[in-house]
């Protein structure tokens, strides 16, 4: 599955090229920091922790006392694992990749 037709625009398309210009992860932190609130990151960096929990194969219980997301974001985040943009799937097979390398 590709990329979702509905979200796709130029102001989005600008937002991401934005965002593949960063260097390195103080930038991340001084653009986040300007673009989003405190409570949209967290929820952003919650809901990756959760698919990286998921894909361990981590219980409900077990994510929901890590993180603190309720269960309807648990079952939202594995049905898009599973069914979604494969965007999980891409950046914590990344992730692992880049930890392994370390």
């Amino acid at each position: 599955m590709g990329a979702n037709k509905k979200m796709k625009d130029e102001l989005i398309d600008n937002l991401f090229k934005a965002i593949l210009l960063l260097k390195d992860i103080d930038e991340c932190y001084k653009f986040f920091e300007d673009l989003c609130t405190i409570g949209e990151i967290k929820a952003m960096a919650q809901r990756l922790e959760v698919a990286r929990m998921l894909k361990e194969g981590m219980t409900y219980n077990d994510i929901t006392e890590k993180t603190g997301a309720s269960t309807a974001t648990i079952s939202r985040i594995k049905r898009f694992l599973h069914y979604g943009a494969d965007g999980y799937n891409i950046i914590l097979e990344r992730l692992k990749q880049q930890e392994k390398e370390s």
